[in-house]
């Protein structure tokens, strides 16, 4: 009999994460609290299906009639949770909606279940405290979209039974995704922390008028990005230094590294007259109406740098 797991929350990442392990050979059901919104998420995920074998970028061993008969939807969240080895939740990361979700959960689950929440910010002690399945509970924050983005931090509760987060690691390699640990409660996580330093520093350089909106983009795209998708910036630092690596790059680089932090401000809110500088840009080069065929177009690199990746790993590319 196949193992059954739970998605809770049908929006985009509630349907990546349906589709992943739909295409690792799961039983899924996926709840809402609407209807048409179980309807329109299955609706998606059978397009997505079929966009990915249009492009030779299906996961997974199975067709795509198969993983799409893999995933149920219902609006029923009783019958979602019972019997599930594995529960994710997807709702909007708001605490006090995300704990009321979770205590409905708790008190339906199997004690030996992994609940799961797909917080983003939103520390793990503060969504489970209530609980009394906490020791179960663990944040598996996936890089959206999941589907195409495999990085998943998991962060387990103060709580957590020993054997939760070994558990859920080799679930999450088992689904294809690339797991890391959270050692310790921090807010944002990794993933965002750095995403967010980052975005504050072009907020300011959009703001200063230093750079367009597009070209900043591109030294992303073209600069740091092409070689991030392969390796981190630590890496990217040890192999631009000397030969004795990172001390050779701190004695290189790290006066004009400090000089060059020194000059960034503080924090400040995301609005105003730059944020409407910025969409004014992003609507000229990619109009609101466009928004899902480029995402399509984005999800559909993403897949064939996976695979790339993969050949790479395999040792495959040594033919070529």
């Amino acid at each position: 009999m196949m193992e059954r797991v739970a998605i809770v929350g049908s929006g985009l990442i509630g349907r990546s994460w349906a589709m992943l392990f739909a295409a690792a050979g799961y039983k899924v059901r996926i709840y809402d609290i609407e209807p048409k919104q179980i309807t329109d998420a299955l609706s998606n995920i059978c397009s997505q299906l079929e966009h990915l074998e249009e492009i030779g970028l299906m996961r997974g061993h199975l067709t795509k009639e198969q993983q799409f008969q893999a995933i149920e939807g219902t609006n029923d969240l009783k019958y979602c949770i019972e019997g599930a080895i594995y529960i994710q939740e997807n709702v909007p990361e708001i605490l006090e909606l995300k704990r009321r979700v979770h205590q409905k959960i708790d008190a339906i689950m199997d004690p030996t279940a992994i609940l799961t929440s797909s917080a983003s910010t939103i520390v793990p002690s503060d969504l489970c405290s209530h609980l009394k399945n906490r020791n179960r509970f663990i944040v598996a924050h996936p890089t959206n979209p999941p589907f195409y983005a495999p990085l998943v931090e998991l962060g387990p509760s103060p709580w957590a039974d020993p054997d939760l987060l070994p558990q859920t690691t080799a679930l999450m390699k088992k689904i294809g995704q690339s797991p890391v640990t959270v050692k310790k409660e921090i807010l944002g996580y990794v993933l965002n922390r750095i995403q967010y330093a980052l975005l504050r520093e072009c907020f300011s350089l959009i703001r200063e008028d230093v750079v367009s909106v597009q070209d900043l983009d591109k030294v992303m795209s073209d600069g740091l990005g092409r070689r991030y998708a392969f390796i981190g910036p630590f890496e990217t630092a040890y192999l631009n230094a000397g030969p004795n690596g990172m001390l050779d790059w701190g004695r290189k680089y790290g006066a004009d590294i400090l000089r060059v932090c020194q000059s960034f401000g503080g924090p400040e809110p995301f609005e105003g007259p730059t944020v409407d500088k910025m969409q004014s840009e992003m609507v000229k080069y990619l109009p609101l109406d466009k928004l899902d065929e480029r995402r399509k177009w984005r999800d559909a690199r993403l897949s064939a740098l996976a695979k790339l990746k993969a050949s790479f790993d395999s040792g495959e590319d040594k033919d070529n």
